[in-house]
């Protein structure tokens, strides 16, 4: 059975709970309904985030959520009792928009692939979330927005990583109209990878975090880094990047195990070196 634990265990509900089976971590948003983006909820997903960074036992992150909302973006709600501060809430807005931006990069640069399983609403720095993980899986019952537009504040952070998935024209069609789009557009845009009947999401991405939970965690390592950092670069700086990886790649254990396995027609064993 897996092991279940509060990230923060004082709190006996916390706002993210993580358990873990077979080399992967599965993290689950547990504030709903709103499961809201709070800075407690933020900070909560940084320090786990970053305390497996080096676990060698962990090799995929699935990030999920409970009830029928993934993730409602930012607590509108705490944000605006700050306005009340003397300085009208700047000061802890800048904290909260720097936490999230922070938390974005760390799952982008991470070194472990990241699954986002969404299953029901993902608005604003919601989607935000799934847009910068690796991977999304969502149930046919899954939907997206960027609605800022529509209460005044314009999605401008969680369209980042909107605009690095999907066409310019899709980002703008929905960052102007804040209209929602369910799962089949999502995927058309690029947003997610698959959509599964509900009762099939938990199953459909487990399996795909097995299936990279069983590759070499240096090569994945390896791979993800190199196509996030040739993705900002123009067409011949890529290639000379990607060639020197490629030649590192090919001087590892793992590499020369894979490569010896193929031809020999052998499961490889990897050492993760």
């Amino acid at each position: 059975m897996a092991e279940v634990v509060a990230i923060k265990p004082a709190v006996a509900d916390g706002p993210v709970l993580a358990s873990r089976d077979k080399g992967v971590l599965r993290l689950t948003l547990a504030s709903p309904p709103a499961n809201a983006l709070s800075l407690a909820t933020m900070a909560a997903l940084q320090a786990e985030f970053d305390r497996v960074k080096a676990d060698k036992s962990v090799r995929v992150i699935i990030l999920a959520a409970s009830g029928k909302v993934f993730c409602a973006g930012h607590d509108l709600k705490e944000m605006t009792a700050h306005r009340a501060d003397a300085d009208h809430g700047r000061a802890f807005f800048e904290e909260t928009f720097a936490a999230c931006a922070s938390l974005m990069q760390t799952i982008v640069r991470h070194p472990k692939p990241v699954i986002a399983e969404v299953d029901g609403l993902a608005t604003a720095a919601g989607l935000q979330l799934v847009a910068s993980c690796d991977l999304a899986i969502a149930s046919h019952e899954a939907t997206f927005c960027t609605p800022g537009v529509n209460i005044g504040l314009f999605c401008s952070t969680p369209m980042v990583a909107l605009s690095r998935n999907v066409s310019r024209k899709q980002a703008m069609e929905m960052l102007l109209t804040g209209e929602t789009i369910d799962a089949a557009t999502a995927k058309e845009f690029g947003l997610v990878n698959r959509i599964v009947p509900r009762e099939y999401l938990n199953q459909v991405v487990n399996k795909y975090a097995q299936t990279i939970a069983s590759k070499s965690s240096l090569v994945v390592k390896t791979g993800k880094e190199a196509f996030y950092a040739q993705a900002e670069m123009e067409l011949a700086d890529a290639y000379a990047y990607t060639g020197r990886v490629m030649v590192e790649n090919m001087l590892a254990r793992d590499a020369e195990e894979g490569i010896g396995a193929f031809i020999g027609k052998r499961k490889p064993e990897w050492a993760d070196e």
